[in-house]
C-alpha cells in the first residue's frame, strides 16, 4: 500500500534504508526457501517468534538491566545504554533483558538495534553462557504443580486397574 516510499517510513518514524535492506533479506530468505522447497509460512501476529529467532542470532550481544536505562553485557560486564533516538528508549518501562546488533562509542556505550528478549530465551540458547535461576515462589508452585499431576497420574491408574 505504501510502494516503500520513504515519506511513508519518515511518518512513520522508520528507517528507510533499514526497511531496504530488511526487504532485501525477506526476498533471499523465501528463494532460499523456494530451492530448499521449505513451505512459505507466516508467524502472523506472534512476534515473539521474530524477537525469538533476533535473540538467536545476537544472544552474544545481550545485556540485562542494572539501573535505570543502565544496562550491562551479559557475557564481558561492560556497561552499555539504550540510545535515546530507540524505540524501546521511550517505552515508559525497561525490559529486563536486551539483545543489540552493535555498540556505538559516542560519551557513552550505546546499544544500536536492540530488541527487548526473555531471559529464559538466552539460557535455552546460550546455555554455556547463562541460566535462569528460579525465585523460590517459582520454585515452590513448580513443586505443587509436580505433586498435583503425580496424584492426578496415581488416581487415574487406580481407577484403570478397578476397571480391569
Amino acid at each position: 500500500a505504501n510502494n516503500y516510499s520513504q515519506a511513508w517510513a519518515n511518518d512513520h518514524y522508520i528507517h528507510s534504508k533499514g526497511m531496504r535492506k530488511a526487504r532485501e533479506v525477506r526476498e533471499q530468505l523465501v528463494d532460499i526457501m523456494k530451492q530448499q522447497k521449505m513451505p512459505l509460512t507466516t508467524c502472523g501476529t506472534h512476534w515473539d517468534v521474530v524477537r525469538k529467532a533476533i535473540c538467536s542470532a545476537y544472544f552474544y550481544n545481550s545485556a540485562q538491566i542494572k539501573g535505570i536505562g543502565e544496562y550491562v553485557n551479559m557475557l564481558t560486564g561492560m556497561p552499555c545504554n539504550l540510545h535515546p533516538s530507540s524505540s524501546l528508549f521511550g517505552l515508559g518501562y525497561t525490559p529486563d533483558f536486551v539483545v543489540y546488533h552493535e555498540l556505538i562509542y559516542t560519551t557513552k556505550e550505546y546499544m544500536q538495534c536492540a530488541t527487548s528478549v526473555e531471559g529464559e530465551w538466552l539460557a535455552e540458547l546460550g546455555p554455556m553462557f547463562f541460566s535462569v535461576k528460579e525465585s523460590y515462589k517459582s520454585r515452590l508452585l513448580k513443586r505443587a504443580k509436580e505433586r498435583h499431576e503425580r496424584a492426578d497420574m496415581e488416581h487415574e491408574m487406580a481407577m484403570q486397574s478397578e476397571k480391569d
